[in-house]
C-alpha cells in the first residue's frame, strides 16, 4: 500500500512539474535575466524612432551588442544573457517592428535599420563593440561591419539567411511557405481577420503532426491566445520546443516587417555580396544544420553552398558548425556562449 501511494505521488509530482514547466519556461528565463542585473530601456532618435533594448550591468568590460531575428524580441537571448553579462557589458536591442521598438513600416529596410543601430552604438554604447546577430539580425550585423567598421571589434553572424531570400530561391524555403507568403495571402482575403487563426489552419506544421493532432493543438493554442491577448500563446501539455511555434506567431511583432521580405524591399540598397566583401574585421559565422523535407523544402536559413559563398566573400572569416535548429543561442546556449567567449579572447 505504501509503495502504491509513493508511486502515485511520484507520478503526480512528475507530471505536475512537466506541465508547470510547459507554461512557465519563458517567464523563468526572464526572471533570471533580470536577477542578473538586466534593465529594459528606451532611446529616441531625432526622427522619433524609439529603440527598445535590454542592458546588462555596467561592469566596465567589453561591449557586446546582440541583434535578434524576426518575430521575437531582445529577450529571446534570455538563456545566454546572464552568463554573457559576467564577461561583457551587454546590450540587446529590439529591432524595428518588434517588441517595444517603433513599428513604422517606412523604417523596415536593412539600410535604414543599420543606420539607426550605428547611431545606437555611437550615442548609447559609445565605444567599439562586438556585434552578434541572429538570422535577419545577422544580415544587419554584416551591414554594420561593412558600413561602420570604425566601431567594430569583431562580429558573430548566427545562421543568417544570405542569398536564400532572393526571388527564385525563397519559394522553396520553410520561412517563405510558413511565413512571408502565408502573411501576404492573409492580406489578400477578408474572410478571416485574425492572423493567428488563419495561420493555424494552414501552417506547414499541420502536415508534420497530422491534421487530427494539429487541429487539437491549434484549438487549444487559439483558446489560450484569446484568453491572454497580450501574451505569447502556450499549450499546457506541450513542451517548450513545440510551444515556441506559437510564440513566434504571437510575439509583439509588426507583420508588415515580414511583408518587406515578400516584396524584397527590405533589401533596397543592401547588396549581400558587396556587403560581405567589404567586411574587414574578425568574423565568425555560426552555421546550424541544413535539412530538407521530402518535397525539397529547405528547413534552414541557408544552404551549404550559400555558407561557403559567405565564407569566401568575408576574407579570413571562421566557420563554426553546430548541429542545431535555426536558433543556436536558444537550442544550444552553452555552445553559443563558448563561441562568443572564445572569439572575444582571440581578438
Amino acid at each position: 500500500m505504501t509503495i502504491t501511494i509513493g508511486i502515485v505521488v511520484f507520478v503526480i509530482l512528475f507530471f505536475g512539474s512537466y506541465f508547470y514547466t510547459n507554461i512557465t519556461y519563458d517567464t523563468k528565463l526572464i526572471k533570471k535575466l533580470y536577477k542578473a542585473g538586466f534593465m529594459e530601456k528606451q532611446v529616441t532618435l531625432a526622427d522619433g524612432t524609439v529603440l527598445n533594448y535590454g542592458e546588462g550591468p555596467d561592469n566596465g568590460k567589453q561591449a557586446l551588442l546582440l541583434i535578434h531575428g524576426q518575430a521575437v524580441t531582445w529577450e529571446d537571448y534570455a538563456k545566454v544573457l546572464p552568463a554573457l553579462a559576467e564577461h561583457f557589458h551587454v546590450y540587446a536591442v529590439d529591432c524595428h517592428g518588434h517588441g517595444e521598438s517603433s513599428m513604422n513600416p517606412e523604417k523596415y529596410k536593412a539600410q535604414l535599420m543599420g543606420e539607426d543601430f550605428k547611431w545606437f552604438i555611437e550615442h548609447v554604447i559609445q565605444e567599439s563593440v562586438i556585434v552578434s546577430g541572429h538570422s535577419s539580425g545577422g544580415l544587419l550585423t554584416a551591414w554594420l561591419a561593412a558600413n561602420a567598421p570604425e566601431h567594430m571589434k569583431g562580429i558573430i553572424i548566427e545562421d543568417a539567411p544570405f542569398f536564400s531570400t532572393k526571388p527564385g530561391r525563397r519559394e522553396t524555403t520553410y520561412v517563405w511557405i510558413d511565413g512571408f507568403n502565408m502573411y501576404h495571402e492573409f492580406t489578400q482575403q477578408n474572410e478571416e481577420n485574425d492572423y493567428f487563426a488563419y495561420y493555424l489552419k494552414r501552417s506547414y506544421w499541420k502536415n508534420v503532426f497530422g491534421e487530427k493532432l494539429w487541429n487539437r493543438f491549434a484549438k487549444d493554442a487559439l483558446f489560450y491566445k484569446r484568453k491572454h491577448a497580450h501574451k505569447p500563446a502556450k499549450v499546457w501539455y506541450l513542451p517548450p520546443a513545440i510551444n515556441r511555434i506559437w510564440e513566434t506567431i504571437t510575439y509583439p511583432y509588426d507583420r508588415c516587417f515580414g511583408e518587406t521580405f515578400y516584396t524584397y524591399s527590405w533589401f533596397d540598397g543592401f547588396d549581400e555580396e558587396e556587403t560581405l566583401s567589404q567586411i574587414d574585421c574578425p568574423t565568425v559565422f555560426i552555421k546550424a544544420s541544413t535539412k530538407y523535407d521530402k518535397n525539397g523544402t529547405m528547413l534552414a536559413a541557408l544552404s551549404e553552398e550559400d555558407t561557403e559563398r559567405v565564407i569566401e566573400l568575408i576574407g579570413g572569416s571562421k566557420r563554426m558548425n553546430i548541429k542545431s535548429g535555426h536558433d543556436v543561442h536558444y537550442d544550444h546556449p552553452k555552445a553559443f556562449i563558448k563561441i562568443v567567449l572564445d572569439f572575444a579572447k582571440e581578438l
